[in-house]
């Protein structure tokens, strides 16, 4: 039996819908079937007291943002008692080594059974997540939260983690939370800013991060974070003197010599923007991070047009990242490459490297391979439809919709909603391609989507307020860098 291409197509669409609308992260909060622990916050299992001193100081770091740091503590926590199973899982969770990662989060796994109840559901919520079972680890993060509902570590801890996974509002919620019980707790005041500036709600976001500065006024995150906000709000001044006063609090807080990088590159002075790079690229704290500050120093390339140096940076990038069997990092350079170049069966070549790359290292957990092949099937989507490739372009989709169904991973989930509405805006069926985009409109490649299909839906009011949400898209990545300096060049030729 034949079934010709467009009814395949439909077919999946018609699955996606189903699988994709509506999911997100919208599991209770609580389930109400959990005794309550018996004291106010998660314990410790642990015989030694310099291991839990040292795994304490791990999540103060981890807290202020000294990421690699706290890193470094869990580390020494474990050599003073390898059966720590909390800190094993913190160095799985927070660690960018795949093979570090994979070990600890094994380690995790074994000792939990020897821990208390709650910290058992800490250890699940950490391992089921990074082996791909979304559900069964959101589960466990809330029953831990019906467990010690008045621990204010563990709310900023799931809120930081939801808004990884662009579950703002939820993770706002677990910060008021968190609030509630401590005014001035610094994390959950840092991220509150976080979600109020996701949400364009900057006045809200500023006075949370005043407060965080106030609190704690001797340490560079208020600062970084202060100049992230300014930079999302369009003030890039503000945002670099931001920056710069983190550096002078803490001349290694790498990710403000960031800042002043990504700060530069969206203000258009794309040579200065890699001065401040390369000096991040040379002070990097690990091998990860040192990859992706080079991914965006390769970006400026793009941002000025100069797409012959663009490759050759990326593919360097690929290369080095091989070398050193970092897969992940390899398959989003060819995953970045993939998504500027002008002819579709280039970037299906590159797509292909992409996907290829997550496969060197069995060591990548299930969660990153997963949201990073997602990215690639969507860009493969668009890219195969493009190309007159109708078959893969199904055959993508119908790959991205077996990974949305079931998953509430949002990062899944927004990759399926996004290919998609662009099939459905390629097929001019916009009323049927707004349902999809609405559910991604973060990304600017969809944002500018919507403008489009509300242009030929006549809904001008909802047009004017994604154009306008458009145009004062200030983040740092490969979509905003193909999309807004255009749109704001001038309008889109509707």
């Amino acid at each position: 039996m034949h079934r010709s291409i467009r009814a395949v197509c439909t077919f999946i669409l018609i699955a996606c819908a189903v699988v994709c609308l509506g999911v997100g992260l919208s599991v209770p909060l609580y389930a109400h079937h959990i005794q309550k622990g018996a004291t106010t916050a998660l314990p410790v299992t642990t015989s030694s007291a310099k291991a839990r001193a040292l795994y304490e100081k791990g999540m103060v770091d981890y807290e202020n943002l000294y990421l690699e740091r706290s890193n470094d503590d869990w580390r020494a926590a474990v050599k003073e008692d390898p059966n720590l199973a909390l800190a094993w899982a913190w160095i799985a969770f927070n660690g960018s080594n795949p093979e570090e990662v994979s070990g600890a989060r094994a380690k995790a796994n074994e000792l939990a059974p020897k821990t208390s109840p709650g910290e058992q559901l800490m250890v699940a919520w950490i391992v089921k997540v990074q082996e791909g079972d979304f559900i069964g680890g959101i589960e466990s993060m809330n029953d831990m939260l019906e467990m010690y509902p008045r621990d204010k570590h563990l709310l900023y801890l799931a809120g930081n983690w939801l808004m990884g996974e662009n579950g703002n509002d939820q993770a706002q919620r677990f910060f008021e939370k968190a609030l509630a019980i401590d005014k001035n707790f610094p994390a959950a005041l840092n991220d509150l800013a976080y979600a109020y500036a996701r949400n364009r709600q900057f006045a809200e976001a500023f006075a949370a991060m005043d407060r965080y500065v106030a609190v704690l006024p001797k340490e560079p995150n208020p600062q970084d974070s202060y100049g992230e906000l300014k930079r999302m709000a369009g003030d890039f001044d503000g945002a670099l003197q931001h920056y710069r006063a983190a550096l002078r609090l803490d001349p290694d807080f790498v990710t403000s010599q960031v800042g002043l990088g990504d700060t530069y590159a969206l203000m258009g002075n794309q040579e200065q923007a890699r001065i401040e790079y390369d000096k991040a690229i040379r002070f990097a704290h690990n091998e990860a991070d040192r990859l992706s500050y080079s991914m965006q120093k390769a970006m400026t390339y793009v941002r000025d047009g100069n797409y012959v140096e663009a490759d050759r940076e990326y593919e360097e990038i690929a290369a080095t990242a091989h070398a050193k069997e970092r897969g992940l990092q390899e398959a989003k350079a060819y995953r970045q490459l993939a998504e500027y170049q002008a002819d579709d069966n280039v970037a299906l070549k590159d797509l292909k490297l992409a996907e290829d790359a997550l496969h060197h290292q069995a060591t990548i957990s299930a969660l990153d391979r997963d949201e990073e092949m997602s990215r690639i099937l969507r860009n493969r989507v668009v890219r195969a439809a493009r190309a007159g490739n109708q078959t893969l372009a199904a055959q993508s989709l119908a790959q991205l919709q077996a990974m949305a169904d079931g998953s509430r991973n949002r990062v899944i989930q927004s990759s399926c909603q996004g290919a998609a509405g662009e099939l459905l805006m390629q097929q001019k069926k916009y009323e049927e391609a707004i349902a999809h985009l609405e559910e991604d409109e973060g990304n600017p490649f969809t944002m500018e989507l919507l403008v489009q299909a509300y242009y030929h839906t006549l809904d001008t009011e909802k047009l004017h307020e994604v154009e306008a949400k458009l145009r004062g898209t200030n983040v740092p990545t490969m979509e905003q860098a193909l999309v807004v300096p255009a749109m704001r060049a001038k309008r889109p030729n509707l």
